[in-house]
């Protein structure tokens, strides 16, 4: 209440400031759209934010906000800190714009999705409502920041396995087109019959060669059509339900989406949102396809007033004891320390299969590549040793 009184004055106070600066900002932008400013290859307007300028955003805001000044002031503020053609600029000072004509912040938010996704906008109307606009910054804030955490391990732990893959796949290749031709040629000249490796191998040179654009070709056909039916409902689900099977994988992904949707519920819930909105809001931001269509049952058996452990357990998607501790939280009356222990729980499990993944994989390539190389060498030293018997 405190903050919407604040915020009210603030606004009145500052508006004339606000909208003489919008005013400046929207003939600055008319004038850089005029066919006479136009550059070619000039900097391009950008309209969205990068989840880690999101966060930076989140937290000087909030830092702004704490240190005394108003909504308006802070987002003029932020405006000014970034140049003209970034994100930052332009959805700061959007944002400036509409608070001045009189929308909430969580409504100015909300016209920026790609920006802010529903998470964040119904945390600031709920913050809105109860007048700790600061304490629900922070939180976002560190939400964010855990989100991130997971992300980048995840991401960390699968880069190594794929460079080491492409290099791999480009040194084979490398062989096959030029070193393998050159034994070829020396072999032929030699006449003599090579051994069934060497025949293979000199085989897949061969179409390499001389078929090698209709490969590439074919590559880049299936990598978009597998792209195309990665975006159809089908598609998302069968690759979702395989990231949550599928060996080594399964402890890292399926970990990491138990313990963000446990954060994301526990953030919600603390801050005032209703459980059918919070569920939905998790079924929106899961970024699993599976778990989206359980949370979504679960939601709508919540409306016929069952619990959500209940549902959750009936779906087989989640592990019995995610679903036990949050039976736990429901019997007690605190389903937010609940959801703590949980994300706590599987975050843990999730740094636990990212060593494991890593410690296992290393080994399992390096039998991979040496197998590869082992048969290229074997294959020209049985060529090498036949030739030559054949000659003495």
């Amino acid at each position: 209440m405190g903050y919407a009184k604040k915020r009210t004055g603030a606004a009145a106070g500052t508006a004339p400031r606000v909208a003489q600066s919008a005013k400046v900002s929207s003939a600055k932008k008319a004038e850089s759209s005029s066919i006479w400013n136009m550059q070619i290859g000039g900097a391009k307007q950008k309209t969205d934010m990068k989840r880690v300028e999101v966060l930076l955003f989140v937290s000087e805001l909030a830092d702004l906000l704490e240190a005394g000044m108003t909504l308006g002031q802070a987002l003029q503020a932020l405006a000014n800190q970034g140049e003209e053609t970034s994100a930052q600029h332009f959805v700061c000072q959007d944002l400036c714009e509409r608070i001045v004509r009189g929308e909430n912040f969580s409504d100015a938010c909300a016209h920026h999705p790609k920006t802010f996704p529903p998470l964040f906008s119904n945390m600031l109307r709920a913050g809105e409502a109860s007048g700790a606009m600061v304490e629900v910054l922070r939180r976002l804030g560190d939400h964010y920041e855990r989100d991130d955490n997971m992300r980048g391990k995840i991401k960390s732990a699968l880069t190594y396995p794929c460079v080491v893959l492409v290099i791999g796949i480009l040194a084979v290749i490398g062989a096959l087109v030029w070193i393998i031709p050159q034994f070829q040629k020396v072999f032929d000249s030699m006449g003599a019959s090579l051994p069934l490796p060497t025949l293979v191998l000199i085989g897949l040179s061969n179409a390499v060669v001389h078929y090698g654009w209709l490969m590439a070709i074919g590559v880049v056909v299936f990598v978009l059509w597998f792209r195309k039916w990665l975006k159809t409902e089908a598609g998302m689900r069968k690759v979702d339900g395989w990231k949550l099977r599928a060996p080594l994988v399964k402890g890292i992904v399926a970990c990491g989406a138990y313990s963000s949707l446990a954060y994301t519920l526990k953030t919600l819930l603390s801050n005032g949102v209703n459980v059918l909105q919070a569920l939905k809001i998790c079924e929106e931001t899961c970024n699993n396809a599976v778990i989206g269509d359980a949370l979504r049952d679960a939601r709508q058996r919540v409306t016929d007033g069952t619990t959500i452990s209940g549902p959750l357990a009936g779906s087989g998607v989640f592990p019995r004891m995610m679903t036990d501790m949050l039976a736990v939280g429901e019997q007690a009356g605190d389903m937010v320390a609940s959801l703590e222990h949980i994300g706590k729980r599987y975050q843990k499990d999730m740094d636990r299969n990212i060593t494991t993944f890593t410690n296992a994989l290393e080994p399992i390539l390096i039998v991979l590549i040496a197998g590869v190389v082992g048969f290229v060498a074997i294959a020209i030293l049985m060529a090498v040793f036949k030739v030559s018997s054949s000659l003495g």
